[in-house]
């Protein structure tokens, strides 16, 4: 059914005149009403959302503002940064190499790259950055405005840098370098950048509206990413660790960014720069059809073998070093963290999936026992490391409209 709702206002006097526009088909309107509900009792201000099931677009809906001072609508076809939704995206460019032979994931890094060696790294393998137990989360030196943007600077910084742990032996979580370190790799076998490398043998051939290093042409379209609310007390281990421990791992990653925090996301500088850690620019409708097409598992994009074994968990922690929370990755994908029972920031999405939070609490994932793809993307970044209520509650929605009893404890946030 076709899908027009402009109601949004009247819980929200500043969503008035936004709406709700997409399809959704029959069975799925509890998914339709979480995804209002974010607007009318949420932070939500803009969004997409889009579900694929058994390779079929059944839910595709937009709405609110995608620049709230100016009130540009948030269109079909706006895209918007995605922060850590990128890291799949640049994990499944080295796996494809992998699949056709050209590089071994447990071959260590410098082989190559052999300037990657220095500093005790020489066993570090190509596994290790995607799942994060490298010991290269962040850099120690101060970086300069506009590193960031630079990616073979950013890449040549990190292989002078000396690990925070001994490879292998501890996880966490390369939020930026992570995009430099495999990059690099995808770029001295494939011969190509890795923006060059996902286009033309990922984002062109499933049709994806999906971007690392996004071309002049398009910078209209890109929605404009509304900062976390600043909290006077710290809300997580993770905001203490930044409040209280300046030169911890934490901190280090989220100031020393060379540019790319507070407002490298919103510059034009920041769209075009192949960031593939964070700088990913998409929307819902193209990370359901990536991940539904993961889900189906048929061979279009790589050999189920090969996405079997990159999906498997290769790192878990009871405490991330620099998240400080309970994590588990694949190579280069979160797998479900479910950490309520220690009352810490989860990232729920089902037991079999795999897929990625990113910054403020958009998600995307493949669940290959229901033949699903999800994606969700918005603008207004909310609290936490990991979800927050939003794409929690869409979650629980299409897992009841698909029959799933995975989510029948309540939404807490009702």
């Amino acid at each position: 059914m076709a899908v027009q709702r402009v109601d949004l206002a009247i819980a929200r006097p500043e969503l008035a005149g936004a709406r709700i526009s997409g399809h959704c088909d029959p069975g799925y309107q509890g998914v339709l009403d979480a995804f209002v509900q974010n607007f009318e009792h949420d932070v939500e201000i803009g969004a997409s959302f889009a579900v694929e099931a058994a390779g079929q677009s059944v839910v595709h809906l937009w709405g609110g503002f995608a620049d709230l001072p100016s009130r540009t609508p948030w269109r079909e076809d706006t895209i918007g940064v995605v922060f850590s939704n990128t890291k799949p995206a640049t994990a499944l460019c080295a796996i494809l190499l992998a699949d056709a032979g050209m590089l071994d994931l447990d071959r260590p890094v410098a082989h190559y790259w052999p300037s990657f060696a220095a500093h005790g790294k020489q066993a570090i393998t190509v596994r290790m950055l995607l799942d994060h137990s490298a010991g290269l989360p962040a850099l120690r030196e101060p970086l300069p405005d506009g590193a960031a943007f630079d990616p073979q600077g950013m890449a040549d910084r990190l292989a002078r840098e000396a690990p925070f742990w001994a490879p292998g032996t501890r996880v966490g979580y390369h939020g930026l370098t992570f995009g430099w370190l495999v990059g690099e790799v995808v770029r001295r076998v494939a011969g190509v950048s890795l923006g060059e490398f996902f286009r033309a043998r990922i984002a062109e051939p499933l049709d994806l509206d999906f971007w690392i290093g996004l071309p002049e042409q398009h910078e209209p379209r890109v929605a404009t990413i509304i900062p976390v609310s600043p909290s006077a007390q710290p809300r997580n281990a993770f905001e203490r660790a930044l409040a209280e421990e300046p030169d911890s791992v934490s901190a280090l990653y989220f100031r020393n960014t060379g540019g790319w925090r507070p407002s490298g996301f919103n510059a034009r500088r920041g769209h075009a720069a192949e960031i593939g850690a964070a700088g990913g620019i998409t929307n819902a409708r193209s990370l359901a059809r990536l991940y539904g097409v993961l889900a189906m598992d048929d061979g279009r994009l790589l050999r189920p073998t090969a996405l079997a074994r990159a999906t498997e968990v290769s790192s878990a922690t009871h405490e991330d070093v620099c998240l400080r929370v309970p994590t588990r990755f694949a190579s280069g994908f979160m797998r479900q963290m479910d950490n309520r029972a220690r009352a810490l920031d989860s990232a729920r999405f089902g037991r079999d999936a795999f897929g990625h939070a990113g910054a403020g609490g958009s998600l995307a994932f493949a669940s290959p026992r229901l033949k699903l793809g999800f994606g969700y993307t918005m603008n207004h970044m909310g609290a936490g490391v990991l979800l927050n209520a939003r794409a929690d509650r869409l979650v629980r929605a299409v897992h009841v409209a698909l029959g799933s009893t995975e989510f029948h404890d309540p939404d807490p946030s009702r």
